[in-house]
């Protein structure tokens, strides 16, 4: 503090100067219309220019990262990919899982309307009949699961969330292997819970939830979230896990729609042996 003091007598001169001249300005400002606007148009020009430097700046930064969320996107997709054979046009990818030998269309499409805060949620797609869009395709981004196709119009689809009580989507503890249905109990949209999964065996906070692909419409392995708590009420045989939603529902801007191209016959074949 001292040396700042020092510093301050030994430049009064010019300090003083330097407030003299500010209440010069200020008093030929407050008296003068004209003087007033030259003034105000150079410091509205000056403040203009930084921030539009501002804005140009933080654009490139979150450019930069937009870069990378996609980056991070077509990594994850071509890491799919490398499990079966590719065919691709500008507006899908065809995946041939040889494992469960089914094949699975992926098609881009933007999320234009979505809410948390129900009790049912939906989606809404800038993709509908014209661009293959049908119901019952399952609806993912690369972090995990988002819900289901349900209606369709020309240019639009409506998604259930899977923040929706109508919706059940078949899944497994990965570690071990036990499969459970995910639910969502209509409160935290940030949480999830996972049914039928019973007792014996042993979960553990962080383990993680995959699709089971014991479905006609998701795909095997898709991230579903991580186990958070494990509950179990006197007298029952299986657990109440809540985990974390692996995707961010508040966040959605992309997602994959995925086409089983043979559910039509998988339903058909299930229809026949449920008739017998």
């Amino acid at each position: 503090m001292r040396h700042i003091l020092a510093f301050i007598w030994k430049h009064n001169f010019f300090f003083l100067f330097l407030v003299l001249e500010i209440l010069s300005i200020a008093l030929l400002v407050n008296q003068s219309y004209y003087q007033r606007a030259v003034i105000t148009n150079v410091t509205d020009r000056v403040t203009g220019r930084v921030f539009d430097s501002y804005s140009s700046v933080t654009g490139y930064f979150l450019l930069r990262k937009e870069n990378e969320r996609l980056a991070s996107e077509n990594a994850i997709l071509w890491q799919r990919v490398k499990q079966g054979q590719l065919t691709t046009d500008t507006l899908s990818t065809l995946l041939v899982d040889t494992l469960n030998r089914q094949t699975y269309r992926y098609m881009v499409a933007k999320v234009i309307s979505n809410s948390t805060n129900h009790r049912n949620n939906y989606i809404m797609l800038n993709k509908g009949k014209i661009h293959g869009i049908e119901p019952d395709m399952a609806v993912i981004n690369p972090e995990g699961i988002v819900g289901t196709v349900v209606s369709v119009s020309e240019n639009f689809s409506w998604v259930m969330s899977v923040l929706n009580k109508h919706s059940k989507v078949s899944a497994r503890i990965n570690r071990l292997n036990q499969m459970g249905t995910v639910l969502w109990q209509g409160s935290n949209p940030e949480i999830g819970s996972l049914t039928d999964i019973p007792v014996h065996v042993k979960v553990n906070q962080g383990d993680s939830i995959y699709t089971s692909g014991y479905s006609y419409i998701f795909p095997e392995a898709v991230m579903v979230g991580e186990v958070i708590e494990i509950k179990i009420k006197e007298g029952e045989h299986f657990y109440d896990i809540d985990f974390r939603w692996a995707a961010d529902f508040n966040s959605l801007t992309y997602v994959y729609v995925i086409k089983n191209l043979y559910r039509e016959e998988q339903v058909e074949l299930s229809k026949q042996v449920i008739d017998e």
